[in-house]
């Protein structure tokens, strides 16, 4: 049969099927991978208040946390800040230059020392591309936050601003993995917490004290200093 096949000038099927088959890379770790340079991948170290990008810049790479927090804030035009997220290890962001956003439409601030993965944006597009596994991670993440975006706006419309705080702090505690007390952010200010639930630094203070007083937090004055949640913060949060 094959000279059948060499007389009409077509391949041999078996030869013409395993040269079709797509070469795969079976040794693929996502998280190897998030941890490597080179190929549009960068490390970046920064420390605590330093910028990564701003509201208008060129966008042209996705960032992935390895360790440290960073704040995703927006000024409007007025000059009015906002703090809509604050991203920690195991989070991307800068994802918007994959769906054709030429300029990033935040700023992105080093909250606490932070070391940083940057993917270019054909690099990113790439390893989306080839390999499913990440595909899945990223797809994963990006659903699980827009279910996080979709809970704050209905968390803004329907609750008061203690409920609000009180939800906010037992989500940086990452409240249901443990149930004990635990760090939420170091320092974080009362202003930032203030902008993240739309209300002000006097009334962010005012429940503070009333959460600390209550047994649901403790923490040292403005400063935050290891910031902890117990679960009972929780009764806050179903109290009508």
């Amino acid at each position: 049969m094959s000279e059948q096949f060499a007389s009409s000038g077509i391949d041999d099927p078996s030869h013409h099927k395993k040269f079709m088959t797509p070469k795969r890379t079976p040794s693929f770790n996502p998280k190897t991978f998030l941890t490597q340079v080179g190929d549009g991948k960068t490390r970046l170290v920064r420390s605590k208040h330093q910028m990564l990008f701003s509201q208008g810049d060129a966008a042209g790479a996705v960032f992935y946390i390895q360790a440290g927090k960073v704040k995703i804030s927006v000024v409007s035009q007025q000059g009015k800040e906002a703090v809509i997220g604050i991203v920690e290890p195991g989070g991307f962001f800068g994802e918007g230059c994959l769906a054709g956003q030429e300029l990033y439409i935040a700023t992105a601030t080093v909250l606490e020392d932070a070391t940083l993965v940057r993917i270019g944006k054909q690099a990113m597009k790439g390893v989306l591309r080839d390999e499913p596994t990440f595909s899945a991670l990223f797809m994963e993440y990006l659903l699980a936050r827009n279910v996080r975006i979709q809970e704050d706006l209905i968390d803004q419309l329907f609750n008061s601003s203690e409920k609000r705080l009180a939800r906010l702090l037992l989500l940086m505690a990452n409240f249901g993995k443990e149930d004990k007390m635990e760090p939420v952010i170091a320092k974080i200010g009362q202003e930032t917490l203030a902008e993240m639930i739309g209300t002000t630094r006097s009334r962010v203070n005012f429940f503070l004290n009333k959460f600390r007083n209550l047994g649901f937090i403790k923490y040292n004055g403005g400063s935050h200093e290891g910031l902890q949640v117990h679960s009972s913060l929780m009764s806050v949060i179903l109290h009508d």
